[in-house]
């Protein structure tokens, strides 16, 4: 293993998945690479691929994966959380749990036992608002900071409509998000993300809603939902089972305190995810998306780079850099991770999801 130095967090990356299709493991290629600065990668603990999964669909991928990590990097591979080595005398442990949702309770408890000082979670953070309340309560018993994966609050498009804002009376924002899988992929996209699209691809959107215009659930006083835009199927995953989900939903969010605010979300809509700023009549004043032009560029080498990977990596790259970066260094120095979401805010935006959920 390679030393952890000072002003470092020594982390653990839980869930790699498969390479080119797991976020986890662009997570990893960012820190090999020396991207996030603060973050050192240690240990990647990965249950699936070095167990039942070795022999299945991105087993082989996975295994050359490992094998040149190892050789190049000296990162430690294992397939539990209660096989890492005690955590160096001087050292912060950072846990970035990137695995399933529903092993999201189960993995915390895990982290925290393997001396975690510090624990980044992927969005949602848990399957239900209990689970997650619950998490929150056993990392404060700990003393353990929890920080969540939602990019989009650290993203350059969403501080400039903010900026925009800030100056426009009377406006109204819609944030769009979109993906890049196909009418083929559904399915497989359908039961990989069962938890359903307000809990997984949307749930980005509630956060900032969130975060920064005053929604919670007390506070939402109407839904306005666009049925003609919006779409729900049901459709089979690999396993066979069927999952019935939205591919594209649009919704606005009224408050009792008088905000509006509206979310677009489209599983096949493109890598272009963008605000809107209209004024009062609906006419539009501002858009920023994300990549921007001058990110494009970015994207297209990444691609080259990483032929064949999810295509949003790409576009968020450097959103996913910034979050790591500063929550590894409030794990290795306490610095404050700026604008990065809490568990507290995970779990107003999780109500939010639950009672939008049809």
């Amino acid at each position: 293993m390679m030393s952890v130095v000072a002003g470092q967090a020594e982390v653990v990356l839980v869930g790699c998945g498969c390479p080119l299709k797991g976020m986890g493991w662009y997570h990893a290629v960012q820190m090999l690479g020396n991207k996030c600065p603060s973050a050192k990668l240690c240990y990647i603990v990965e249950p699936w691929f070095m167990g039942p999964g070795a022999a299945g669909p991105g087993g082989a991928e996975f295994a050359d994966f490992r094998q040149a990590t190892e050789a190049n990097h000296g990162v430690q591979f294992f397939t539990s959380l209660s096989e890492l080595p005690p955590v160096v005398d001087g050292s912060k442990r950072l846990a970035l749990i990137s695995g399933r949702t529903a092993d999201n309770p189960r993995l915390t408890s895990e982290a925290i036992a393997a001396g975690s000082s510090t624990l980044y979670l992927e969005k949602p953070g848990a399957p239900t608002v209990p689970e997650l309340q619950a998490m929150m309560a056993q990392a404060n018993e700990a003393g353990v900071s929890v920080f969540m994966g939602y990019n989009k609050n650290v993203c350059k498009y969403v501080t400039k409509v903010r900026e925009c804002t800030s100056k426009i009376a009377n406006c109204h924002v819609m944030f769009v998000s979109n993906n890049t899988y196909t009418a083929e992929t559904l399915g497989e996209c359908f039961e990989r993300n069962s938890e359903g699209m307000l809990k997984n691809m949307a749930i980005h959107e509630l956060a900032l809603l969130v975060s920064f215009y005053n929604v919670s659930v007390e506070n939402i006083s109407e839904v306005v939902v666009d049925k003609e835009f919006s779409s729900c199927q049901t459709l089979a995953g690999p396993s066979g089972k069927e999952w019935t989900d939205f591919d594209k939903i649009r919704f606005t969010l009224k408050t009792k305190t008088g905000e509006a605010v509206s979310v677009q979300a489209d599983r096949c809509g493109g890598d272009t995810s963008y605000a809107t700023v209209a004024d009062s009549d609906g006419m539009e004043l501002f858009r920023y998306t994300m990549p921007d032009e001058a990110d494009k560029a970015q994207c297209d080498a990444l691609a080259l780079e990483y032929p064949g990977a999810m295509p949003y990596f790409f576009s968020q790259d450097c959103d996913y850099i910034t979050l790591k970066e500063r929550v590894a260094a409030h794990c290795a120095t306490g610095a404050e991770a700026i604008g990065v979401a809490t568990i507290d805010i995970a779990c107003e935006t999780l109500r939010v999801a639950e009672h939008l959920t049809p």
